[in-house]
């Protein structure tokens, strides 16, 4: 009767505390009389096997349940007293094991005594099952308690300021509100942040931390005050490289590589940077803080590469990395260097959890340096973060993203949907190893310069008869008989494959090889050879660029047809739709002979022919300035003094803008003399732009034509950063294309006409201007610009 009167005074709170409680109570009780209550010994004189232990045990139960039922703040010390109980039980269990050494007959006896009772198999566990029963009842008591309190604040009139606020500028504020009362916990990020189950705690997360819902009135603004940004600082040329390779880090055969690699160019690096200030005139540069995470070396990424490093696998990326790592260090910028995920939490400010929740604090950097792999490790972790900040972000992509691949809803419409791209990242965002994407930015790396002394010894010292094989892995070789074969006639055949203790049977026997070589070693036997032959695979690596850049003729086989993600295994699924005419395209286009000859390996009268001329020709060392270390300097110089995809562009034409248009019809544009190409008038208000719109080319592409293409046939190079100041009407005016209808679409061929249907056609998303794809449909237009000899990436008046 006084148990049921007892029981009719306590809240539904208050039973339920006795009920999940109670659980654990006697969860501990059974495990405590199973071990003869020895775990409650208190002092070392005790036994710990003593009734009185026992009982005092008991009482320390009995006393956390009352005051978890009667104290709604003291429960919360119910949750610590278990895990203390719990701790002081996996003690007692060693004090068992340390009295089988000691000669205490009456404590021997004692032992004897508690064994009987105990049930030895399977102790240790049950108690980790407890354990891990108690943890889970912790977690679910703690919820309980939150929604207990939020029901009280409910009582007590509180609601009336935590409702969810309907404001027209916040419309998903009720939905997330509705997410977080279901899934608060499936993240401790939010309890990190202070969420403990309340609407009231939901609203203040979502107004301060996300972005939501409303500011809350009540709230004290003031409470987290706004951040300025740190001092604009100046960035100044740096030589010494010893920070650089202490940051580089130890650990991975790649890193060893990569720190190499910057030792034996860091003299070149040095030289380069005084050129390049120089030719700056010792211009104000800004200091940016960087933050470069390398993820495909990152052990969640798997690292594959790390294990190859010296068994004949692919060193492409790493080369780049190590030189993108000099040119930020030599550049004079802020830089920190992450190839893990917990050094990329340590710099973000990733809070503890799941990476549901945003970073802590401000982004600390200006740009971050990533790859695919890093990039979709901070989707992961940086929560809503990543689409905030995104705009830093410049991912190191080998193979370039056309912009049809990086839209994601287009991407998904049309068909170009794949593992790589979707990111919704400004074009130029992506920066590519060779510049054969425009709608990338151009990374690059770089090749050693030789000096003059150097240049002479090549000369005097080269093998006319001797050719090298690019292909350090026995699988490169398979097939490849027949044209070796024709080689061997005229030439004595180097290779540098990896083998262990057997040659690879795939190399022909008239074959010398020398093995994996180091990079030194490599190069004094591209300084001997007269002929760097390729097998079709690698593409595009940085080998055939520093075989020429020590004397070698470059000999590639060509794609007919070219390759490409819609015919070939190997570019199926990359976010591209370039067609790969030769295993090197930039050494076939931008190079091309006497230092490379690209043929139909196929036809042998034509390989033959190509060995013949080669054996009669001489040829000097080749390096273009665009993969020197000043070319690169200069190149990631402007990239980081210029672009800036954070802040919003102004509309174009601005309103109005028309009237103020000479001309007849008015606009922009005017026609070059004796040409059909368009630039931009001089009489026209000037807007900013980078590359300035001096550089701006307009023309139209046939029908079917790229305006890669297009551009390359006018001797010019597509700039997509200058598709905004064409898309408008009066660019078909002033190309004589007469619009019956104008149409503003989600295209990546737009702006664009079609003959068949006297449409003008403008592009109404501006992450889908593209300087790729092309359609039989459309004559596209372009906006081409010019470009500094040897230096692609940058027109003659962006430096």
């Amino acid at each position: 009767m006084l148990l049921c009167n007892f029981t009719a005074l306590l809240s539904p709170s208050h039973l339920c505390r006795i009920f999940v409680v109670g659980i654990g109570f006697f969860s501990l009780c059974f495990l405590m009389t199973s071990l003869g209550g020895q775990f409650s010994s208190k002092r070392p004189g005790d036994s710990p096997f003593t009734p009185r232990a026992e009982e005092q045990s008991r009482q320390e139960m009995s006393e956390f349940i009352l005051v978890t039922v009667l104290g709604g703040q003291e429960s919360r010390g119910v949750l610590r007293k278990i895990s203390d109980m719990l701790e002081v039980i996996m003690k007692r269990m060693d004090a068992l094991s340390k009295l089988g050494n000691t000669t205490d007959t009456h404590r021997l006896d004692e032992l004897s005594s508690a064994l009987d009772r105990i049930q030895p198999i399977g102790l240790v566990e049950r108690i980790q099952a407890i354990a891990q029963n108690m943890s889970d009842m912790a977690v679910r008591v703690e919820q309980i308690l939150q929604r207990s309190m939020a029901s009280s604040r409910v009582r007590d009139g509180a609601l009336g300021q935590c409702e969810t606020p309907k404001d027209p500028h916040y419309p998903d504020c009720a939905s997330k509100m509705d997410w977080m009362r279901a899934r608060w916990t499936s993240d401790p990020c939010y309890a990190f942040y202070g969420v403990d189950g309340s609407d009231c705690s939901f609203l203040i997360y979502l107004s301060e931390v996300e972005w939501f819902c409303p500011p809350l009135p009540w709230r004290n603004q003031t409470a987290t005050p706004t951040l300025k940004p740190p001092p604009k600082k100046q960035a100044v040329f740096q030589s010494d490289i010893g920070t650089l390779l202490e940051q580089v880090g130890t650990g991975k055969e790649s890193l060893s590589f990569m720190k190499r690699r910057i030792r034996r160019l860091a003299a070149q690096w040095a030289s380069a940077a005084r050129r390049l200030d120089d030719k700056l005139h010792n211009h104000w540069r800004e200091q940016k803080r960087i933050l470069v995470h390398v993820g495909f070396l990152t052990e969640e990424s798997g690292d594959v590469f790390s294990p190859k490093v010296l068994k004949g696998g692919p060193l492409g990326e790493m080369v780049q990395w190590a030189d993108i790592l000099t040119a930020l260090h030599v550049l004079g910028h802020n830089l920190k260097i992450s190839v893990s995920l917990k050094e990329l939490h340590g710099f973000l400010g990733v809070p503890p959890g799941r990476g549901s929740c945003p970073l802590t604090g401000p982004l600390p950097f200006d740009l971050i340096y990533t790859d695919y792999h890093g990039l979709q490790q901070m989707k992961q972790h940086m929560g809503l973060s990543l689409r905030k900040h995104k705009c830093h972000i410049r991912v190191i992509d080998t193979f370039g993203t056309e912009p049809a691949y990086n839209h994601e809803e287009y991407a998904t419409l049309h068909g170009y949907r794949t593992n790589w791209g979707y990111w919704n990242l400004h074009g130029q965002q992506y920066m590519t190893m060779f510049p054969h994407t425009p709608d990338n930015s151009f990374m690059g790396f770089v090749a050693e310069e030789l000096n003059e002394t150097e240049r002479l010894n090549i000369q005097r010292n080269k093998v006319n008869n001797m050719a090298v094989v690019y292909g350090k892995e026995a699988s490169m070789w398979k097939g490849r008989e027949k044209f070796l074969t024709i080689l061997h006639r005229y030439m004595e055949i180097h290779g540098t494959v990896y083998y262990e203790t057997q040659r690879p049977p795939e190399v022909p026997a008239f074959v010398k090889n020398h093995g994996l070589l180091p990079q030194q070693e490599l190069q004094q036997l591209l300084r001997k050879a007269k002929l760097f032959i390729g097998f079709g695979f690698p593409y595009e690596g940085p080998a055939p660029l520093e075989a020429i850049a020590n004397g070698c003729i470059f000999l590639q086989p060509k794609f007919d047809p070219p390759r490409s993600s819609l015919n070939h295994e190997f570019f199926r699924g990359k976010p591209t739709s370039r067609k790969v005419s030769s295993q090197h395209p930039y050494a076939e286009q931008y190079i091309g002979r006497p230092h490379v000859f690209t043929v139909d390996f196929n036809n042998s009268e034509e390989f033959d022919a190509a060995i013949r001329e080669i054996m009669r020709i001489n040829v000097e060392p080749f390096l273009p300035y665009e993969y020197t270390c000043e070319g690169m300097l200069e190149r990631v110089h402007a990239y980081i003094q210029n672009q800036d995809f954070c802040s919003p562009e102004a509309p174009f034409p601005p309103v109005n803008s028309s009237g103020a248009w000479l001309g007849s019809p008015p606009g922009p544009f005017i026609l070059l003399p004796n040409s059909s190409i368009l630039t931009w008038a001089s009489n026209v208000s000037y807007y900013t732009s980078w590359p300035p719109l001096s550089a701006l080319q307009l023309l139209a592409s046939l029908e079917g034509q790229s305006c890669v293409k297009a551009c390359q046939s006018a001797g010019l190079i597509c700039e997509p950063a200058l598709y905004r100041f064409i898309n408008i009407k009066e660019a078909f005016t002033a190309l004589d294309f007469q619009c019956e209808g104008l149409e503003l679409e989600m295209n990546h061929l737009f702006p664009a006409f079609s003959a068949e249907h006297a449409e003008c056609g403008l592009q109404q998303d501006p992450l889908l201007f593209s300087c790729a794809g092309s359609s039989a449909k459309y004559q596209r237009l372009c906006p081409c610009r010019d470009y500094r000899i040897g230096q692609v990436a940058l027109c003659r008046d962006c430096l």
